[in-house]
């Protein structure tokens, strides 16, 4: 089931639906009095029980429904870390083909998780400019000519069907920009 909402609701009958039964068992047992009830209701809310309950059974086993939806939630919740772990893998190969300094390498995680000069100076304790001067060196040394390049050439490894990672790009003359290579 793809709405909880469903799956609750259905819940809450089946329990409404044994709750009845399971009272009307105990009533009897127990000898508990309870008040004068026409037949032709009682018939009803026996019907309507049994309907519920069977509701339930129709709906995907109810716990089997459960189940297959928290099942389905661990492996997307697995597919989301190991995503993350092969992006993070990519990362630090790309920074280690493209001989980043250490500096460089932070200053390129930070641009990819969207941070702003400013805010990249501020972390790293450093001036915009040497921000600056270490992102054109980035850029630089991955053959990019700006950050939406850098980030598009990790979605793009990571968007192949293949399995495999992209070529190491040769790096440009200086001062030459290349644009991305076609698929």
């Amino acid at each position: 089931m793809r709405r909880p909402w469903v799956l609750a609701l259905v819940f809450v009958v089946q329990f409404l639906c044994a709750l009845f039964f399971v009272s009307d068992i105990l009533a009897s047992v127990l000898g508990l009095p309870l008040g004068p009830m026409p037949w032709e209701l009682r018939e009803l809310l026996e019907v309507g029980a049994a309907c519920g309950l069977l509701l339930g059974l129709g709906l995907g086993l109810g716990g089997l429904a459960l189940r297959r939806a928290l099942r389905d939630r661990h492996r997307a919740e697995e597919s989301l870390r190991r995503a993350s772990g092969a992006f993070h893998d990519l990362l630090q190969e790309r920074f280690a083909e493209w001989a980043l300094t250490l500096a460089e390498r932070d200053v390129a995680l930070f641009a990819i998780k969207g941070l702003s000069t400013a805010e990249i100076a501020a972390l790293r304790q450093t001036s915009e400019g040497t921000v600056k001067a270490q992102t054109n060196a980035i850029y630089r040394k991955a053959g990019v000519s700006g950050r939406p390049q850098l980030l598009s050439l990790f979605i793009d490894d990571l968007m192949r069907d293949d399995g495999t990672i992209r070529p190491q790009l040769s790096l440009p003359a200086p001062g030459e920009h290349r644009a991305l290579p076609a698929k």
